[in-house]
Order: structure tokens, then sequence, then C-alpha cells
């Protein structure tokens, strides 16, 4: 059996981002609980605001098969994402609607969705951890067809969740990632 492989996606590009540290974090985790884990970053992959005038006339961006591309060689995926406005952040959705656009020749639009588990997580200043934009995310997944599984983690006060090496601190913080991390991996080697 080939090695599990799991995509973590953290969805904000701010310098400090307290997403990008929860990504890193899981990571970690999913690491250390014997994926072999890719982390990237967005920027990697800049994709101009979805227009379907756009694509008619120019197709789906280089980008979006690429990213698309990436997520179809990785069993599960984790998406680690900000609460804007109680809802996802535009990079987040955008990316997503132009990964649900890119069909290869052998496949149906949006197959990379149903081929793997995903995951999803979210970090706020605020008390309720970005559970707004987790129910926003799931709906959109679920909408593309994704699974997505029950386990997530909404960590409220991030900016005092971790410790001097950037690891999660508070005990119910890291059995709610551990939790999330095992449920990923155990749904995502079942799906392969």
């Amino acid at each position: 059996m080939s090695a599990l492989k799991i995509l973590v996606i953290p969805g904000s590009l701010r310098t400090g981002s307290l997403n990008a540290k929860l990504a890193a974090a899981a990571a970690h985790e999913l690491a250390q609980a014997g994926a072999e884990v890719t982390r990237i970053s967005l920027s990697d992959f800049p994709l101009p605001i979805y227009d379907g005038d756009l694509q008619t006339r120019s197709g789906v961006p280089k980008n979006a098969v690429n990213l698309k591309r990436m997520m179809s060689v990785h069993h599960g995926v984790l998406i680690v994402s900000p609460e804007y406005n109680s809802s996802v952040p535009p990079l987040v959705k955008n990316a997503i609607d132009w990964v649900s656009r890119v069909q290869d020749s052998h496949e149906t639009r949006g197959e990379v969705f149903r081929g793997r588990a995903f995951a999803i997580a979210a970090a706020s200043e605020n008390r309720l951890g970005g559970v707004r934009c987790l129910a926003a995310l799931r709906l959109i997944l679920t909408a593309c067809h994704a699974l997505v599984i029950p386990n997530q983690l909404a960590l409220p006060f991030a900016s005092a969740a971790y410790d001097d090496m950037d690891r999660l601190k508070h005990p119910a913080d890291i059995e709610a990632m551990g939790a999330l991390a095992r449920q990923l991996i155990d749904i995502s080697q079942r799906m392969m």
C-alpha cells in the first residue's frame, strides 16, 4: 500500500496568520500520526476572481489546473481558513470555485472533490474560533460533492493558543487536533 498523503491548505496569506500557524501545527500532527504531508500556500497558485465570461474566453487558468492536480495526488485535504464577516474569505472560495471547474479528459468536472476526504479547521481571536466560517466552508465543499469528515477544529482566542514552539498548548485544543488528524487519516485510508 502506498503512503497516505495529506495536503494542508492554509486559507490565509497574511504575515503572522493565526490560520497559517494552525495549518503548520496540523501538518506536524498529521506527520506524527504517520501521514506524508504537503503544506502549500495559495500564493503559489494566484488566480483571478472567478468569472464565467473569463473562463469562456480564456479557459480555466493554469494555476487552477495545477492546484487541482496537487489535490488529486493526495488522499486527504485539510483546509484551514480564517473567518471573514462570519463566512469564508474570498481567497478560499475563489480557489474552490476555480478548482471545481477543472476537468481533465478522463474525468467528470469536480471529480477531485469526490475522490478524497476533506477536513476543515479555523483559528480566530474571538470566542467562536471561526465556527461560522466552518459551517459555510462545509456547505461549499459538500455542494462540490466532497466528503467532509465530521470532526472539525474551531480554535478560539488563537493568539494565546500556542507555546514557544508554535504547538498548541491547551489540552482541549491538543485533543481536538488529534481527533481531527486521526479521523482524516482513517477516512482517507478507507477511500484509498
